[in-house]
């Protein structure tokens, strides 16, 4: 099976994983899966470690790719199909985040099941969303 992680779960994937729920950590842990993150969700690593809200031992981008790596996860590039999603996809509620919406949008276009802990995914399965809340 093919899966989308969300930011969040990216990052408890890396530094927290007590906060995945366990048929979750199995999923991502199942190497028959196959799971992708968005560079979108990438960018927003990169922003975190910046603003040094996140802890880790990075001195250099590869290191960021070699966790990404060590987890066994692809990266998903945006591409022009998903920005057409983005663009016609609601905003539910003032849900205003673009980065979540962009992943999401990601997630519908591929037909790939996102695995997410935000508590307004749910919001978009109207719109195609396949979604595991973690």
């Amino acid at each position: 099976m093919r899966y989308f992680v969300d930011t969040n779960v990216f990052i408890y994937s890396l530094i927290a994983k007590e906060r995945l729920k366990k048929n979750v950590l199995h999923l991502l842990e199942d190497y028959e899966n196959q799971i992708y993150v968005s560079s979108e969700s990438i960018k927003e690593f990169i922003h975190l470690i910046q603003q040094n809200r996140i802890k880790l031992d990075i001195k250099k981008i590869d290191d960021i790719f070699e966790y990404i790596d060590s987890l066994g996860y692809t990266i998903k590039y945006i591409k022009k199909e998903h920005l057409k999603t983005f663009f016609n996809l609601p905003i539910e509620k003032n849900h205003n985040d673009p980065s979540d919406r962009l992943i999401i949008a990601q997630a519908i276009t591929e037909k790939i099941t996102l695995i997410s802990s935000d508590t307004e995914f749910p919001l978009y399965r109207k719109h195609e969303l396949d979604l595991i809340e973690n």
